[in-house]
């Protein structure tokens, strides 16, 4: 699954690019995890601008990501969140864990 990072001091931004679906969760979530590993983030942004479907296995992305950021003493937020992954996150109770900003 394709995913772009931008890295400045210690906050990372991970653009989440394509579909978020039971196919693509392994991969990304090992991404994810590999790079919060490695750049030990003081807090994370995931762009959700470019997802192009998600369905529950991105929710689980999502709450693992943010519980590993947890661990790491940092913070997360969700960012450009399209309307259909909002309900999806919503729906789930995600947006009271986390910061989120739906796609304009």
């Amino acid at each position: 699954m394709p995913v772009d990072y931008l890295e400045e001091g210690q906050a990372l931004t991970v653009q989440i690019i394509g579909e978020v679906d039971h196919h693509a969760a392994k991969s990304l979530m090992s991404q994810l995890t590999q790079k919060l590993d490695t750049a030990l983030p003081g807090s994370l942004e995931l762009d959700m601008s470019k997802v192009t479907f998600m369905d529950s296995s991105g929710i689980a992305v999502v709450l693992r990501t943010w519980k590993r950021m947890c661990q790491l003493g940092g913070s997360m937020r969700l960012q450009n969140v399209p309307s259909y992954a909002a309900k999806v996150l919503k729906a789930a109770g995600v947006d009271k864990l986390l910061e989120m900003t739906e796609k304009e």
